[in-house]
């Protein structure tokens, strides 16, 4: 059956665009089908290949091509040279490793499919494939995600649900495009802050990780729909202290005295951050007490508001509540903070 199907679009001529041999017990591609020259969109799934013949190499105008459901461990090399490729299914294979070689020569990727594979990481190469909007590597093994996956300028999607990542990079916050975000079913236990500067981010989903608490500035965020069932989030159970004075080490007062002298325009300190490179990359690391304002480097206690975020968007049930760190300079503060403002007790 499938010789025939070649057959009859190979006297359509090389300017024949789309074929599609899914679901035909394929173990090897019948021959003849690098001289489809036209050849924009193959469609391959459902099959038991393992392989693909060098002859595909001559496939350069192909745009869309689909090999889900198939036998492969590893992508196929002989994707680099098909440089038009836009749209790249690869899920449900047994895919546990990429070349970055494969990289190289698809720099027109718009989408890429790896779900239900088996890949325990992502080589940062990835970063090479600068067209990418969408990226799903969902159901695999991977632990963590390159930081350079981040530099991706016009990724729209990422989805990476089922999997056993722990952490997300700092970097996070470059996807200034990135409109969906899906984490699902993970073992993340902290957001990073950077998190927050994507602005552009409309769907969230961190349901099924060991979230405890949100970022502080998780309310700059305009989302429309967030997900955080099965998170052992922060309840609100009033924690106090017995502390009154704080003991700050010789760099957090400095740094304390240069950062309020800096608010009140201090033109001769302010010139001589200016001409210390170090200095600036220290103090840019400042944080911001929510009680009064004041701003501090490195010694903070750390404490949990709650925010209603049932009224302006789509949530998980029963999410009325979403707890976000805060941060106070002081035990002063601590002791005189809103009543919105609850200690986190450490077990």
């Amino acid at each position: 059956m499938a010789e025939w199907q070649l057959v009859r679009a190979l006297r359509g001529g090389p300017g024949t665009r789309s074929l599609s041999l899914t679901a035909r017990g394929l173990r090897c591609l019948p021959r003849g089908l690098g001289k489809m020259k036209g050849l924009q969109e193959l469609r391959l799934r459902d099959n038991r290949l393992h392989r693909l013949p060098q002859e595909m190499e001559a496939l350069s105008r192909l745009k869309v091509l689909n090999l889900g459901n198939n036998n492969f461990e590893d992508v196929p090399e002989q994707l680099k040279y098909l440089t038009s490729l836009q749209k790249l299914h690869l899920f449900g294979n047994k895919i546990s490793r990429i070349s970055p070689l494969i990289f190289d020569g698809l720099r027109n990727l718009v989408l890429l499919n790896l779900n239900n594979n088996q890949l325990n990481y992502l080589p940062p190469e990835i970063h090479r494939l600068e067209n990418l909007e969408c990226v799903s590597v969902d159901n695999n093994h991977l632990e963590s995600i390159p930081k350079e996956l981040c530099y991706l300028q016009k990724l729209r999607e990422l989805h990476l649900s089922r999997n056993s990542i722990i952490a997300l990079p700092e970097e996070i916050k470059y996807l200034t495009k990135l409109k969906i975000l899906i984490l699902s079913r993970n073992r993340i236990e902290e957001l990073p802050d950077g998190l927050c500067k994507m602005k552009r981010l409309k769907v969230l989903d961190v349901a099924g990780n060991n979230i405890q608490i949100f970022p502080t500035e998780m309310e700059d965020l305009e989302l429309e729909e967030l997900y955080c069932e099965g998170n052992p989030l922060l309840q609100r159970n009033p924690v106090s202290a017995i502390q009154e004075e704080d003991i700050l080490t010789l760099k957090e007062l400095t740094a304390r005295f240069i950062l309020t002298q800096l608010e009140n325009k201090n033109r001769y300190l302010h010139t001589a951050i200016k001409q210390n490179l170090e200095a600036q990359k220290l103090l840019s690391h400042k944080q911001e007490c929510v009680h009064c304002g004041h701003s501090f480097l490195g010694m903070w206690l750390e404490c949990v508001q709650f925010v209603d975020v049932k009224q302006g968007m789509k949530t998980s049930r029963n999410l009325q509540l979403l707890p976000v760190r805060a941060l106070l300079c002081s035990y002063k503060c601590f002791n005189r903070r809103d009543r919105g403002l609850f200690g986190i007790a450490v077990p």
